[in-house]
């Protein structure tokens, strides 16, 4: 059987075969190890993957697509406008997928048994995993299981060169970094941690050249405006810049000097006075060394923070492996052993290591499951009356074969090899008894065994023949990359909690079970649903902070008969892959139910998010999150609030009418990890910021709300705001959802103000960054406004729900918004 790997690249990617054996790198119809993760359909509409494609890009960027992988999981079109034509990024990975698949031998691809995995950054959260799984899919690729990038780099690693230590694996790709801490004895690989930055790679670099060299040179030496570069007129000159400036980098991974160089009669575009453009940008190792200083500072900060994760120091480590192509430059490899205090190390080709890796470790994979979990280290062989158990996969030279439940058996048992002629000679046959059998060859060994009595007579067995497999390594443990946690009520009634199924650093893969009980009841074919709401990350509060990954639903629809009665027992049954996708099961007894979620209900909250126009979106959330920080700020003495303060307002800088979709999201993405840190500061603070939650509500409702509110709603407001008061002063862990309540009742009073409606409607009116369907807001605008001309409130109203719920918020889809009516067990 053949094992496949494929490193699908932000930048580049390639694939590898194992066969138990030896590792075989296609290579691409032009002889390269690697083939560029470009798409280009020229105007007769043929279609180009790789190298032709890429060198395209450059001169008909209107017709290419790029560095795709940065917006997987969302909805961000990629446009080839010039053959007017729009791809999603899942659909532009299968291009790349189908085409280097299709470097196979038609055997291989051909062979339903072919297992191949794919390889994802350990930073990926749950929809882009479920994205890469689409595309794989799209592209006709039949069994398909994803791997962690670190742990295929470290499988190469282990190939290369076997032997004990510790080592941290820097794999700084086109567009991820991957920190990997591995720890090998005797062929068996723990992964201590992994960690990593998503947004950080080759093509930053390249960003860092075009904006501190190209672009001022171009505008110091021609008619150029300052922002040429968002200017259409200019899109190939941009591109041609890059791609100029990506070769001069390359060239400096030989040279010291080189030189960004492109004549006018390749360019082809001219300037606002008429002349023609053309490049010719002298650079050297030590300009581009003080570009990459901040990309590499935040790189080494992600190595250090990895080790802190695995508690070890930088002296516990052996060596540094440097994988991913921007790794090929040595100043880049000198500066990171230097600053981490360790030593450097090629051992593995930096451009397919991956690739190759994931191939081996495609081996190890039982293909025949659907989890696609490890193949067992151990296996057995039984005749009458006696077992023998043995080691069926170990990275030793040789595996032992073990005498079990032998009872009265008596004689003697001999072993022999299938491939050598090796034999063991006969050995008393008694409980523990054991032999040592040599592995001659990498893959599988084979051995027949053979029983006999007292007398020495042969004793038939079944089934005598065994396989033992030598592998390169074995992957003992793999952490996992982020927490993933089910939301639950902490009583009937009471605040909602995160109840972890995996925790970051968690070994995988994982399967356990958590128990649950119904908050409400559930008639068989009635409407309702128990919600199994998912979340990604490690924020306590507020709970909408985290990554929402989907909602699994027990509807009533979903069983015929019978009923789930309130606080009937739940068992949630889950398995975490070795990839760190999820799942469920959910089994009830009172109805003798069980559900399988499969994948479907991830929500892939981001493929609401189209990144090519939500750059207005980045201010809005840096300054709602600046907001809350600035009110902590007032009450606490905490250094951390100012440094996520500077962190936000450096994401919140993005320039909207320039920003490219990448940068949008890294900025967002900025904006999200500062609210984790967030999150540690209310923690650390909890019972003044509860203080400053709950004076915040109180001072809003008795300046807006208390004058709409019923006399009874009013009297209701401040008991609960008595009970809420008490539950700081306790400690208590049900603050949160009394919070929640007084907001309901806050909104539901200012609801009934005219006022309030009118100033919410123009806020919103204001603010078209906040909405994804651009259309269905204009229209909804256009009628608000005529709604308003006729002082028709009613309508309004109407309209205003309509716009809150197409508004993108973090907890805007129905889903995530669905009501958590399970309560912890």
């Amino acid at each position: 059987m053949e094992y496949v790997g494929i490193d699908l690249g932000t930048t580049n990617s390639a694939i590898a075969s194992y066969d138990g054996e030896n590792v075989v790198l296609y290579k691409s119809p032009d002889q390269h190890d690697v083939t560029p993760s470009a798409i280009l359909i020229d105007r007769r509409g043929n279609k180009f993957v790789g190298s032709r494609a890429y060198d395209g890009a450059a001169r008909s960027p209107e017709n290419a697509a790029t560095l795709f992988k940065r917006m997987m999981g969302t909805s961000t079109p990629v446009r080839l406008s010039a053959v007017d034509k729009v791809m999603t990024p899942e659909e532009c990975s299968a291009e790349v997928l189908r085409t280097v698949f299709g470097y196979l031998p038609e055997t291989m691809r051909r062979d339903g048994d072919t297992g191949t995995v794919i390889t994802v950054p350990a930073a990926f959260n749950q929809m882009q995993k479920d994205a890469t799984l689409a595309a794989a899919e799209s592209a006709g690729i039949g069994r398909v299981a994803l791997m962690q990038e670190p742990v295929a780099a470290v499988m190469s690693v282990m190939r290369q060169r076997n032997r004990d230590g510790t080592f941290l694996v820097f794999d700084l790709g086109g567009g991820t970094l991957d920190i990997a801490i591995a720890q090998s004895m005797k062929g068996r690989v723990s992964l201590l941690a992994h960690g990593g930055v998503e947004m950080c790679g080759g093509r930053d670099i390249d960003r860092a050249l075009m904006d501190e060299v190209v672009k001022p040179w171009l505008v110091e030496t021609f008619d150029l405006p300052e922002g040429f570069a968002s200017d259409k007129r200019y899109t190939s000159l941009v591109r041609l810049a890059t791609w100029a400036a990506e070769k001069a980098k390359i060239s400096l991974s030989r040279a010291e000097d080189a030189v960004i160089a492109m004549e006018e009669t390749e360019i082809r575009v001219r300037d606002d006075r008429g002349d023609d453009i053309y490049f010719d940008i002298p650079i050297d190792r030590a300009a581009l060394d003080r570009l990459i200083e901040p990309i590499l500072d935040e790189a080494i900060k992600s190595a250090r923070a990895t080790l802190d994760q695995a508690g070890i120091s930088a002296h516990d480590v052996d060596r540094v492996v440097f994988v991913g192509g921007p790794t090929q430059y040595k100043p880049l490899r000198d500066k990171v052993a230097f600053e981490l205090g360790i030593a450097a190390s090629t051992d593995v080709n930096p451009m397919t290591a991956v690739a190759e890796g994931a191939a081996i470790f495609a081996e190890s994979i039982d293909w025949s499951t659907q989890s696609r979990g490890r193949k067992a280290s151990r296996s057995s062989l039984s005749a009458t009356g006696l077992e023998f158990s043995f080691v069926a996969r170990t990275p030793d030279a040789s595996a032992r074969i073990v005498a079990r439940k032998v009872g009265a058996s008596t004689g003697e048992f001999q072993v022999d090899s299938l491939d050598t002629g090796w034999s063991s000679g006969r050995k008393e046959l008694k409980e523990g008894a054991a032999i040592d059998l040599p592995l001659a060859k990498p893959g599988e060994n084979g051995f027949r065994v053979f029983v006999f009595d007292a007398s020495g007579g042969p004793v038939g067995i079944a089934n005598d023949r065994i396989v033992i497999s030598r592998t390169a390594a074995l992957i003992d443990a793999i952490p996992a990359s982020h927490t993933i946690s089910v939301e639950a009520l902490e009583g009937r009634g009471g605040p909602t909690v995160l109840v972890p199924l995996v925790r970051a650093g968690d070994p995988l893969p994982k399967k356990g079970v958590a128990k649950f009980r119904a908050g409400e009841a559930l008639r068989a074919g009635s409407p309702g649903a128990l919600n199994f709401k998912l979340w990604e990350g490690d924020i306590r509060e507020p709970v909408e902070d985290n990554v929402f990954i989907g909602t699994f639903r027990v509807s009533g629809s979903d069983f015929e008969d019978g009923m789930i009665s309130v606080g009937s027992e739940i068992r949630c049954e889950y398995e975490i892959t070795d990839a760190g996708t999820v799942r469920l099961g959910v089994s009830v007894d009172e109805i003798r139910g069980f559900f399988d979620s499969g994948h479907n209900y991830y929500a892939r909250q981001d493929a609401q998010l189209d990144y090519a126009q939500a750059a207005g979106l980045v201010a809005v959330e840096a300054q709602a999150t600046i907001g809350r920080l600035d009110e902590f700020g007032r009450h606490i003495d905490d250094p951390r609030v100012g440094a996520i303060r500077d962190r936000i307002a450096t994401a919140a800088s993005l320039d909207v009418d320039r920003a490219e979709p990448e940068e949008t999201k890294q900025a967002l993405d900025e904006i999200r990890a500062a609210r984790r840190d967030i999150s540690q500061v209310r923690k650390d603070h909890l019972k003044v910021i509860r203080q400053i939650d709950l004076d915040g509500i109180v001072a809003n409702f008795d300046g807006w709300g208390r004058e709409f509110a019923r006399p009874e709603e009013a009297k209701a407001f401040d008991a609960l705001v008595r009970t809420a008061q008490h539950s700081i002063d306790a400690n208590g862990t049900d603050f949160e959802a009394h919070l929640s309540e007084l907001r309901s009742k806050n909104i539901a009073a200012l609801w009934r103000s005219d006022e309030f409606i009118v100033e919410r409607f123009h806020w919103l009116s204001r603010s078209p960054e906040q909405f994804i369907d651009q259309a269905r807001y204009d229209a909804l605008i256009q009628q608000g406004r005529s709604a308003l001309a006729r002082s028709d409130m009613a309508t309004l109203r109407d309209l205003l729900i309509a716009l809150d719920e197409l508004r993108f918020t973090r907890g805007g889809e129905e889903e995530m918004l669905a009501m958590t009516n399970i309560v912890r067990g």
